[in-house]
């Protein structure tokens, strides 16, 4: 399951470059209600884990005084735990903190190593394991099921990482290692863990001192098999130390992954700005982490690690699922799209390949989810009533505010760092194609943007992008003349320079390949969350522009690219024409369409 997620992740990471995870996937293989239902099932998953690690750690906190994992003591401890963990993420984390934690995460790594070749040697009982093992009876069916759930816990930490899309330069080589490498590190540490945890604690009569008195810590129960007493005392305060230390770490991450979910979900206009309110100077999401912390406290608080772990499977295998299937559907609508990793194992269907271990990951996570719902009762009716809430929640939002269920709204950031107005025009798409008409587009999307960035008081953003067209006889990522590159940056630059010329306006530019420039221009545009295009029609004529422009009737007044893009994209399309005459701006490009660039 892990291998299966993991190349996913890293397909769907290095395809989308966006920060979310399962959110981004089903934002473009679905729409926007779908990335929202992926995004409300993860969300749940990491305010389990914050109450989950901060339950456990309590419980190897007890190996150096036994009241910190039972009573009064134990919720106190959690509740401090959880306090500490909001208050860490509201203040932010700086880099070198989060170099501490990849210390830490080796240092753990290395110590189970360790434990693992020491159970080997000491420990491991091959004849008890499979003697005492009967699948059907121990462990029952339907405790396989939900443990089967259970171990998705290992994807959370795929889903944080997505999170750091577009921040992280790797290729492909290195990309394809780090499916490889992470997927064997898991399966040799779970599967060592376990196999010297049950020759540790063997099943005798139907049970296990793991499932009763380690159930809640069952790592201090493979050191506490050991028979040398300096060993098993050593080993006893290292692991307790180390695993309180790492759960702690692993709640501050879970609520880091938790608010850099919540920002994406408000600046997606998936939940209300109040919500994502940003702090007004650590910039960190603080209603959100006050929220998630309470919400934490009420499921730590009945100390019930079965509950927990059952609900966490639900929203795990349901935003699993939702990635894979995202992953499947994005190889056939978008083809030929660059993917610096591809899932191996595919069957070629028309232009696309169907990634055959992304199918088998639909599989089993479904299987997966359908068993958890049905064997595990509070799992299925508290799980079911939180995506219930969600949905209803966004339906009502969405409505409530005149926005479309299923299209892409977008605010800046600096709309979560206070009240606002809404800006209509906010961020505009505007094609370059190094033609006289550019200098028309641009100004008229400075006037747009300058007029509603003016009444609202914040800086509106024109996104300038010049796309090339790449043959489908070549790669996608082939080389580009150099040629075509100066050229694409000077049009840039001076699109770049008349936009900025207008108040409270700034301008992106940026570079896109693609097969089909009306396609390429929608997916941007969607991908960009803009609010609207600008196009320039051709030039009137007699024989262009139809009679509204000055043509004759039933004459078309753009080309085949700005009718695909009229035609898809999510936002408004605004077309400016230039006037009769204007030989200064629309000489060069009259009598083409101006959505296509220039013979090359």
């Amino acid at each position: 399951m892990f291998a299966l997620a993991a190349m996913t992740y890293v397909e769907g990471s290095s395809l989308h470059q966006d920060r979310g995870g399962s959110t981004v996937f089903a934002r473009y293989a679905f729409n926007e209600f779908w990335s929202f239902v992926a995004g409300w099932a993860v969300m749940l998953d990491y305010v389990i884990l914050v109450a989950a690690t901060a339950f456990a750690a309590t419980n190897y906190l007890a190996a150096f005084w036994a009241p910190f994992g039972r009573g009064t003591v134990e919720i106190l401890t959690m509740l401090g735990i959880l306090l500490y963990v909001a208050a860490r993420n509201i203040r932010g984390f700086s880099s070198a903190r989060q170099g501490r934690i990849g210390l830490l995460v080796l240092a753990d790594l290395a110590l189970q190593v360790l434990l693992i070749v020491l159970g080997v040697v000491l420990l491991f009982d091959g004849p008890a394991i499979t003697s005492s093992i009967h699948l059907g009876s121990t462990p029952t069916v339907d405790d396989l099921i939900v443990a089967f759930g259970i171990a998705t816990v290992v994807s959370t930490g795929l889903e944080s990482a997505s999170g750091l899309a577009g921040e992280v330069g790797v290729g492909r080589r290195g990309l394809a290692r780090l499916v490889s490498a992470s997927s064997l590190t898991v399966m040799v540490v779970y599967v060592g863990i376990a196999l010297v945890a049950l020759s540790a604690m063997p099943v005798i009569n139907g049970t296990t001192t793991l499932a009763t008195t380690f159930r809640d810590a069952p790592i201090l129960g493979i050191a506490d098999a050991f028979h040398q007493a300096w060993l098993r005392d050593t080993l006893r305060y290292v692991i307790a130390a180390m695993a309180s230390v790492t759960l702690i770490a692993a709640s501050n991450s879970a609520m880091l992954g938790l608010s850099r979910l919540g920002y994406s979900l408000s600046t997606n206009r998936q939940v209300p700005a109040a919500l994502g309110r940003l702090h007004p100077t650590r910039f960190t999401p603080w209603v959100l982490i006050i929220f998630a912390t309470v919400g934490a406290a009420a499921l730590a608080i009945p100390r019930d690690l079965d509950f927990l772990l059952g609900l966490y499977a639900f929203g795990a295998l349901l935003g699993l699922t939702i990635a894979h299937v995202s992953i499947v559907k994005l190889r056939f609508t978008e083809p030929d799209r660059s993917r610096p990793y591809v899932i191996p194992l595919g069957v070629r269907i028309g232009r696309a390949r169907l990634p055959l271990p992304a199918v088998l990951g639909v599989l089993l996570s479904v299987a997966a989810w359908l068993s958890v719902v049905i064997t595990h009762d509070s799992a299925r009716w508290v799980g079911i009533g939180w995506m219930g809430f969600g949905v209803a929640f966004y339906v009502g939002y969405r409505l409530l505010s005149g926005k479309s269920l299923t299209q892409r709204v977008t605010v800046p950031r600096e709309a979560l760092l206070g009240e606002h107005v809404e800006v209509e025009y906010g961020t505009i798409l505007v094609p370059i194609f190094g033609t006289p008409l550019d200098d028309d587009i641009v100004q008229t999307a400075g006037r747009l943007a300058s007029e509603e960035g003016a009444e609202a008081g914040e800086l509106a953003t024109i996104e300038a992008v010049w796309i090339f067209e790449v043959p489908m006889s070549l790669p996608i990522d082939a080389r580009l003349p150099d040629a075509e590159l100066q050229r694409a940056r000077a049009a840039l630059a001076r699109a770049k320079s008349i936009g900025e010329e207008y108040d409270g306006v700034e301008v992106a530019t940026a570079t896109v390949r693609g097969r089909s420039l009306g396609h390429t221009i929608v997916e941007e545009a969607r991908r960009r969350g803009v609010q609207a295009i600008v196009l320039a029609a051709d030039e009137p004529s007699r024989i262009r522009g139809g009679a509204r422009l000055g043509g004759r009737q039933a004459e078309t007044f753009i080309g085949e690219a700005t009718k695909t893009v009229i035609a898809r994209a999510h936002c408004a399309v605004i077309l400016t024409a230039p006037p009769v005459g204007d030989r200064g701006l629309a000489s060069e490009g009259a009598e083409q369409d101006p959505a296509e660039p220039p013979e090359r």
